[in-house]
């Protein structure tokens, strides 16, 4: 399945959250939702009154931290992976390599 976005939405794909065991080792996909994840899709950007629109100021590949109330029906399963569709201003920061 592909999805394209509609307006200011992105489509993110959560990334999988990890836990740290008591000696230390780390355990994939067993703690909660993660409220990170990558953009896999973007909209065009959110129209404006004067009929121009505002572009997005993030774009596919960008890793970002999300607010983490998102309900199930914000949530897609594209190939068996947990997407997030969300509007921009939903992001809460872009996560730039050190």
């Amino acid at each position: 399945m592909k999805l394209r976005p509609l307006r200011d939405q992105v489509l993110v794909r959560r990334f999988e959250s990890e836990t740290t065991s008591a000696g230390g080792i780390v355990l994939p996909g067993k703690g909660e939702k993660t409220n990170r994840g990558e953009i896999v899709a973007v909209g065009p950007g959110l129209p404006l009154e004067n009929g121009e629109v505002r572009p997005m100021a993030v774009s596919v590949g960008d890793k970002i931290l999300f607010g983490g109330y998102h309900s199930d029906s914000n949530t897609v399963k594209i190939d068996g992976v947990e997407h997030v569709l969300m509007s921009e201003s939903d992001i809460l920061a872009v996560i730039e390599a050190e």
